[in-house]
């Protein structure tokens, strides 16, 4: 959710700025797009679409989701050129860490998970397994692997949606927002002839 709104702030405010700068709006040029829609399939099908995710055993989920992380990583390595993907990348990374460390899902603790649904007993969780058709996996801080890197971090009350997110995402969001930030950074022709002139 957090990365859905990163997509939103960051092409508004690419536009709003582009407006103000009396700039175009240009996206740079990007290759090899379709190995995105490939990447997310696996994730789309193990945590997202109902029918499938509810038969995703939870080492069929880990697979998915860290084949998808790898399909995505490539995707940005083939993409180097663009600057702004070098913070979506490390954000990934930081990511794919934490989820490889804690066996293949990205941890959550006990007390995040109250945070964000409070009205459900705890003891509906089991430590060790993975929560409902998430991709995350219940652990106790001290258990984790690099807790710091977890899904610890709560949307605002007010948010619509309650999410957890995770240092990541938020590396991630803000390497979104900048690849849009930076479209709208471009001199049109017509200016430059004017400096040049």
């Amino acid at each position: 959710m957090i990365l859905l709104l990163a997509l939103i702030v960051g092409y508004l405010a690419g536009v709003v700025r582009a407006k103000w700068t009396k700039r175009p709006f240009r996206l740079p040029s990007i290759r090899w797009a379709w190995i995105v829609t490939l990447a997310l399939i696996p994730q789309f099908l193990a945590f997202y679409v109902p029918i499938t995710a509810s038969t995703f055993s939870k080492e069929a989920a880990t697979i998915s989701l860290v084949v998808s992380q790898f399909g995505l990583l490539l995707f940005l390595w083939l993409n180097r050129s663009i600057r702004a993907f070098y913070i979506v990348g490390l954000g990934l990374i930081l990511n794919l860490l934490v989820i490889v460390a804690n066996g293949g899902l990205m941890p959550i603790s006990p007390d995040t998970i109250a945070t964000l649904a409070p009205d459900v007993p705890r003891e509906t969780w089991v430590i060790g397994e993975r929560l409902g058709r998430t991709k995350d996996v219940i652990l106790p801080a001290e258990q984790m692997r690099l807790p710091w890197l977890a899904d610890r971090f709560v949307t605002p009350s007010w948010y619509p949606e309650p999410t957890a997110f995770s240092f990541g995402d938020i590396v991630l969001a803000f390497g979104i927002v900048l690849f849009f930030w930076q479209a709208s950074g471009h001199r049109s022709n017509r200016q430059l002839d004017v400096q040049l002139a």
